[in-house]
């Protein structure tokens, strides 16, 4: 009986903002908080939680037979917890069922793997730490960012502790051989190899709402009927798919919701297949042969290699001087310091760089923030140069780094102090404002007071002269002039 190995990619990069070449030294805040906010909001309510919730219902109503797993990387759970906690709850509720593994990854689902084995080993320990901290599962299977694998790589996801790692069936590296087997690392073969079959996952991902597609529309049926109808011989179907498969990339109304609820049936009614998961397809089956990849490859575009990410020369720019940092970033503990790094390190800042064309090139325009390549360049070094910035500060380069780090930090204590002084000056301004007016309200009082007697006296003056004048005015009578 062959077995379906149901795979979801979950992943969100924390989006920058304009960051102009002014905004360099002077703000060191990088992300568009509305757009990510937005757009995670989006994505939870479109698909993740209405498809979490369709799965949590087919595991029960099937009662343990079918299984999923999940990828989640540690930068989109750093969203959920900020956006859409509840979308935590509903992956904790399907870990809770016990048919869901949960593959291991990079934290920041980066191409860290092309740079440094240390800090890739790093970064994995980093994710799954966080995914046995909320979901009680320690990953045992490996998935590196967009299926990137080549026989070294396999040798030291090995070495890490790793039961088996999942890539893409590329057909310049199969030949003639199937996906649909275990296959085995050429230097290392304990690491067990899942090749993801790219005609199952591709006719989800791209092709079910296509209406000019000679099998459209496609029913769960007719994709289980195509499973139960290959070779005999083949053991397993790997389908890895990104799961905004489910609402963004096909809306609600194509029918991809209904499609989901109705497949886990399908299958299980052929009596040709079932459901399992990575783990339990490395103990139930046995590696037909060893995978030669001596070149690494992806599950991108038309080549399936790294031209996605570090095609042209403007993505090979940005990766050499984002990963010069990496020695000295092993000397910094600044918690925020180290989250931007992170985030520095999504692969999708240099997926956004990309200037290809045709076909391939639309599908880098899908989700991509920016209008041109080139807008996606500077507006990611401009981020980078600010962030050597605040590295120079902490962990200084060279003699000239650490002197120029000590006069910013002594320009920085000198503008502290002339605020705090400023501020004081203020202060006693408005203390001597304040005591000036008192004072002048009581000079004003005292003056008042002192006025009045003196126009009563001006008044009894007046009084007096008048009087004098009255007697004056009278005419004289003999009793004024005695005899």
């Amino acid at each position: 009986m062959k077995s379906v190995c149901l795979n979801f990619q979950i992943h969100q990069p924390f989006r920058y903002r304009k960051y102009r070449f002014f905004d360099i030294g002077n703000d060191a805040y990088y992300y568009d908080d509305f757009a990510n906010e937005t757009f995670l909001r989006k994505v939870a309510d479109q698909c993740y939680l209405p498809a979490n919730k369709i799965i949590l219902e087919q595991i029960r109503k099937h009662k343990g037979k079918f299984k999923v797993t999940y990828s989640l990387s540690g930068v989109v759970i750093d969203q959920f917890k900020l956006y859409a906690p509840e979308v935590i709850d509903s992956f904790a509720e399907l870990a809770a069922t016990g048919c869901v593994e949960f593959l291991s990854e990079t934290y920041a689902n980066s191409l860290v793997s092309l740079a440094d084995d240390k800090l890739f080993e790093s970064q994995v320990k980093a994710h799954d730490v966080l995914i046995e901290e909320l979901f009680g599962y320690h990953p045992k299977v490996f998935r590196n960012t967009e299926l990137i694998y080549s026989d070294e790589l396999g040798d030291l996801v090995q070495r890490m502790g790793y039961e088996a790692m999942i890539t893409e069936g590329a057909k310049h590296i199969l030949g003639w051989k199937s996906p649909n087997y275990l296959y085995c690392n050429a230097l290392n073969p304990r690491l067990k190899v899942l090749m993801r079959n790219f005609r199952f996952s591709d006719d989800l991902s791209f092709r079910f709402s296509n209406k000019g597609w000679n099998e459209f529309p496609l029913t769960a049926e007719k994709y289980a009927g195509w499973m139960a109808k290959l070779p005999k011989e083949e053991e397993i179907i790997t389908i890895f798919i990104n799961y905004e498969t489910f609402g963004q990339l096909h809306p609600k109304s194509s029918g991809i919701f209904d499609f989901l609820e109705n497949l886990p049936g399908a299958i299980l009614k052929t009596g040709k297949l079932n459901f399992t998961t990575p783990s339990e397809a490395v103990n139930n089956l046995q590696p037909v042969s060893a995978i030669h990849v001596p070149y690494p490859i992806s599950w991108a575009d038309e080549e399936r290699d790294l031209s996605a990410w570090l095609g042209n020369e403007l993505q090979k720019e940005a990766f050499d001087k984002l990963y010069q940092l990496k020695d000295r970033m092993n000397f910094c503990t600044d918690k925020t310091m180290l989250k931007d790094w992170d985030y520095l390190q999504t692969n999708d800042h240099f997926y956004y760089m990309c200037t290809k064309f045709f076909s391939d090139g639309e599908v880098h325009k899908h989700f991509n923030p920016y209008s041109t390549p080139y807008e996606a360049f500077i507006n990611y070094m401009n981020v980078l140069s600010d962030f050597k910035i605040r590295l120079n500060a902490i962990v200084p380069k060279s003699a000239k780094d650490e002197e120029i780090a000590n006069l910013k930090e002594l320009v920085n204590e000198k503008s502290r102090k002339l605020e705090v002084t400023e501020n004081e000056l203020i202060k006693i301004k408005k203390e001597v404002s304040a005591a000036k007016l008192t004072q002048s309200k009581k000079a004003n009082a005292t003056k008042a007071e002192t006025v009045k007697p003196a126009k009563k006296t001006a008044t009894s003056k007046v009084e007096t002269v008048k009087s004098v004048k009255k007697t004056v005015a009278q005419k004289p009578t003999k009793k004024d002039f005695p005899a």
